[in-house]
């Protein structure tokens, strides 16, 4: 229980809308109890000042894009170094990307490189760049739900407790994942865009997929991989036969009966998981907004090529429509399948063979489905509105090694961001001759969390509560990334 002005406050759901605006401001929860979040319910954001951006889409490569053959590259530096690609002109004036990228150099002037990100929390970790917690991990292929939060569950955190608990639930998700869970063609989870501390009701709704290899492809081989095709596939969003929605309602009042008996014993936490999960499946079976959004068949069949026929297309394309019916943050990853299905082996993991896979398969479909999404949201309005962020967990090496690939390297790589609260036709920070290090403004991944939260009016020092109930900051420290923020 909470106090103020000798009047007796809970902590968890038994504010009033009325009792939080008299005790506003106050730290007395330590930055970060319900009171600060109804307030940020009121007001649209969190912190000082607004954001522009409304939504938030992330496009992560997994495996650690080549960016210095990308958006960073160096044509003076030796063969070894420099690759085969050559730097093109874009829209924005002095602003050079790779040939490969034809389409994305069309929206330059809507977009900034971060040139100079790095991290020393070890490679493959996909923790920091969702979290901007640069925690070193003993072991990368798990996630524990003592490792801090994802900007994605953060929203839905403050979705849910500033909204969803006095408002009504919402229908759709704050923060939705595609086209699965990250290391799932590898059997695997890696740690990163989860609730972690926070609960497992603020992990993200997850879609399932079902990869396949176009007709006629020749088989994948490691080295060789081949483009997976499919779309992003709601869980469970079947009713079972005989089930109607009126039997659905009916045991859903009875869960609720149940639950309101828990409350009373305040089984806050564990309990408290366990009905967002319960509210969740029963939104996926019954929200006609959110099965809409993921029902492709009606979209008009030239914007699903221009996007490509890809999954990782198909996904994006779908994130188009959930961030226009609302939701919060939307991530699409170009994840690889190995292990479950054999199409994609190395995803952007290009050790061997790296200016082969980006130039026949991995630059193609980015610059292809980049520029459709930045095309159909300035379409229609909603690329003034939304965020988009292009980024991986690190870079690659820059000397290229004896199979014609680089390997990982997380001392400078690069980030894109476009859209909402984004300054177009900047570029901060540099890499040195070589790409090999940050010459100037270095960028650390909390950094990148902060400016997404920034942009999204979110203070990125708004703190959380961990397992102890101590406070953490969501940004672990960082600050905006000021140059490139309109």
């Amino acid at each position: 229980m909470l106090t103020v002005l000798g009047s007796p406050r809970r902590c968890c759901d038994g504010l009033t809308r009325r009792e939080t605006l008299k005790v506003g401001a106050l730290s007395a929860l330590g930055g970060f109890g319900l009171p600060e979040l109804l307030a940020a319910g009121e007001a649209g954001h969190v912190g000082p000042g607004r954001g522009r951006a409304k939504s938030v889409i992330l496009l992560y490569l997994l495996g650690g894009a080549a960016t210095q053959d990308m958006f960073d590259l160096k044509p003076g530096a030796p063969a070894e170094i420099r690759g085969e690609f050559r730097p093109i002109g874009t829209t924005a004036a002095g602003v050079e990307i790779c040939e490969h990228l034809p389409l994305t150099a069309r929206w330059m002037h809507r977009a900034a490189i971060v040139r100079s990100v790095h991290h020393q929390a070890g490679c493959h970790n996909t923790l920091p760049g969702y979290t901007g917690h640069e925690l070193p991990l003993d072991n990368i292929t798990i996630t524990r739900d003592t490792y801090p939060p994802s900007m994605g569950s953060v929203c839905e955190y403050i979705e849910q407790r500033s909204r969803g608990r006095f408002a009504g639930r919402a229908k759709l998700p704050a923060y939705v994942y595609m086209p699965c869970y990250l290391g799932w063609g590898q059997a695997i989870r890696r740690p990163g865009p989860y609730g972690g501390f926070l609960g497992r009701q603020f992990d993200a709704l997850t879609t399932e997929c079902q990869p396949q290899l176009a007709e006629g492809a020749p088989v994948p081989v490691p080295g060789q991989p081949q483009v997976a095709l499919g779309a992003p596939l709601l869980p469970q969003s079947a009713l079972q036969p005989g089930l109607t929605l009126d039997r659905l309602d009916a045991r859903r009042t009875l869960l609720e009966q149940l639950d309101d008996e828990h409350r009373r014993l305040e089984v806050r936490r564990a309990a408290g998981a366990f009905e967002r999960q319960q509210e969740r499946a029963f939104d996926v079976l019954t929200s006609s907004e959110l099965k809409a959004a993921f029902d492709l068949a009606g979209e008009d069949p030239a914007r699903l090529e221009r996007y490509g026929r890809t999954l990782f297309g198909q996904s994006t394309l779908t994130a188009r429509r959930l961030v226009e019916a609302g939701v919060r943050f939307v991530n699409v990853t170009w994840d690889l399948f190995w292990d479950r299905v054999k199409i994609d082996y190395d995803a952007w993991d290009t050790h061997t063979n790296n200016f082969g896979i980006l130039r026949g398969n991995k630059l193609p479909g980015l610059d292809q489905t980049f520029s459709a999404l930045l095309e159909d949201l300035d379409g229609r309005g909603l690329l003034d509105e939304t965020l988009v962020l292009v980024m991986s967990e690190m870079g690659r090496t820059p000397r290229i090694n004896g199979n014609a690939g680089r390997d990982h390297w997380t001392s400078c790589y690069s980030v894109l961001f476009a859209g909402a609260g984004i300054r177009g036709g900047t570029v901060h920070g540099s890499s040195d001759s070589q790409a090999a290090y940050v010459k100037d403004h270095p960028v650390s991944t909390s950094d990148v969390c902060a400016t997404v939260y920034h942009a999204l009016g979110i203070d990125p020092a708004f703190r959380v509560p961990d397992h102890f109930g101590r406070p953490v900051e969501i940004a672990h420290g960082g600050e905006p990334i000021r140059e490139i923020l309109a």
